[in-house]
């Protein structure tokens, strides 16, 4: 016969195996078969057994499907998790004591309550909430604000913030942003350009270049201009003396001659007036070939007159400019054809930009575009957008694009590298900071607002245009809120200083 206190203890064990659930031992038992399970649980339950059939995590004994304390990437990311103690912060009784429910059995091999603890009974995956109304009211001791927006200790979460979304950046001391300098400023309203930021390279405008050619075949007699020379149109540069120069010149002296007999015999009835138009047409053929030479009526005439004298072709400057090359040389064999100069009048330079495929639906030939040049700080320039190319580069996903810039005082130069603003409208109540007070971590941009003299806001914000040190925020900051302007590392460093190993210290 069974005794008493036998019969307590066996009643006090089968009730606390009913309460603690865990499953590490087998399947829970005594409920498949109610009348309240329906298809869709029994398929859970198929899933789950599937589950923990696969393949186990050799620390935690779970599936490794299901292990998020090995593999973060199955974590919850709205739940921050304790990296002094590789569990989720509301379930870290070493940080958190006074948050355990003492009334909920706790499972200590995988960090969670046994009924909510899907890694020993994978069925409860996706059944339980994560967290409750206590657990995201867990305060974090070190820094004084809620766990879940504690940046400090979770910098991890900056990646997934969303505009407006921050995380609370604790300083040491009320006055450590003042000794280190931090200086604030309220975000304003006001108006700023619209552009699109490229890149350019500047080079001549293809309008005003010429090539300076030898119009015949010959010997260079003389070079009258050099590099950086400033010459006027029609400017002689070069002499050339030429044989077949001669031969031309003597050919028209000698068709001027026989037209002067020609027409004294007409005049006398010599000769025919047959006679007379060859001698006129001979002419006019001979003086027309020096003049494609460069030769004028006078000079012809002259010519003429003085037979015996040296004949030169003189090379002239088709218009006004800087000679930029050259390659010609006193005394040299020079072919027809052959470049002697290069002209080029910069009055006007053409900027050569690369514009990103995303920007090119904004732009349209006519705008406005604005030209900085590192080597002429302070110095903007200004000109119009005069051709896009109908094509993008298949590897730098880049339309080629033309601007002309004026010139006048000769400061642009060929092949100056410069930053170019596309003026593609204007932005009318935008919120603006100074473009000091945007900092980036994981490619995103943050600001940080005061909320205490020692703690600040690390908000995440979307930005638009940047435009003379001023910098348009779209979303995530409001107008009059402070932010800080200038030394702003500071908070960075203290912001992410649990990523350089000096983070909680719970």
């Amino acid at each position: 016969m069974t005794s008493i206190p036998g019969l307590i203890g066996a009643v006090l064990a089968t009730a606390v195996a009913l309460l603690t659930g865990c499953s590490k031992q087998g399947e829970p038992d005594g409920h498949h078969d109610h009348a309240g399970h329906n298809h869709a649980q029994a398929h859970a339950s198929a899933n789950a057994k599937a589950l923990a059939a696969g393949s186990k995590c050799a620390a935690h004994g779970a599936p490794k499907a299901l292990c998020f304390i090995c593999d973060a990437s199955l974590r919850d990311k709205a739940r921050p998790w304790c990296n002094e103690h590789g569990r989720y912060e509301d379930r870290c009784w070493g940080c958190h004591p006074e948050a355990q429910d003492k009334n909920r059995a706790y499972c200590e091999e995988h960090f969670l309550y046994e009924d909510e603890c899907f890694l020993c009974r994978p069925e409860l995956k996706g059944k339980v909430g994560p967290t409750t109304a206590a657990d995201a009211a867990l305060m974090c001791a070190e820094h004084g604000v809620p766990e879940a927006e504690c940046g400090i200790c979770h910098p991890e979460m900056a990646g997934n913030l969303k505009p407006g979304e921050g995380t609370m950046v604790r300083l040491p001391a009320a006055d450590s942003a003042g000794i280190v300098g931090v200086e604030l400023a309220p975000a304003t309203v006001g108006q700023i350009a619209e552009s699109i930021e490229c890149y350019a390279e500047l080079a001549f405008n293809q309008n005003r270049l010429a090539q300076v050619a030898a119009p015949v075949g010959g010997i260079l007699q003389s070079v009258d201009v050099d590099l950086g020379a400033r010459v006027e149109e029609k400017q002689t540069v070069a002499r050339i003396w030429s044989a077949a120069i001669a031969e031309a010149v003597a050919k028209a002296v000698l068709s001027h001659q026989t037209l002067d007999r020609e027409q004294k015999l007409r005049a006398d009835r010599v000769s025919s007036e047959r006679d007379l138009q060859q001698a006129e047409a001979e002419h006019r053929a001979a003086c027309q070939q020096l003049r494609m030479l460069g030769f004028t009526e006078e000079q012809i005439n002259l010519l003429g007159q003085k037979p015996q004298e040296q004949v030169l072709v003189e090379v002239r400057a088709p218009f006004g400019g800087e000679i930029v090359e050259r390659s010609a040389v006193r005394g040299a064999l020079v072919e027809t054809g052959k470049s002697l100069f290069m002209l080029a009048d910069r009055s006007t330079m053409w900027a050569m930009l690369n514009i990103p495929e995303a920007a090119l639906a904004r732009v349209k030939v006519g705008q406005a575009v604005e030209l900085r040049v590192e080597g002429l700080p302070g110095r903007t320039f200004e000109g119009k957008l005069t051709w896009i190319a109908a094509e993008v580069d298949e590897r730098s996903r880049m339309a080629r694009a033309r601007a002309e810039i004026p010139n006048p005082e000769g400061v642009l130069r060929a092949r100056m590298f410069a930053k170019a603003r596309i003026l593609a409208g204007t932005a009318e109540d935008a919120v603006l900071l100074p473009s000091s007070a945007i900092c980036a971590v994981e490619g995103k941009p943050f600001v940080f607002v005061k909320l205490e003299d020692d703690l600040y806001e690390a908000r995440a914000v979307a930005i638009g245009v940047k435009f003379e040190g001023r910098q348009e925020v779209l979303e995530g900051l409001k107008p009059g809120e402070k932010v800080v302007v200038n030394r702003g590392f500071a908070l960075k460093s203290q912001w992410l200083s649990s990523r350089m190993g000096a983070g909680c210290a719970h």
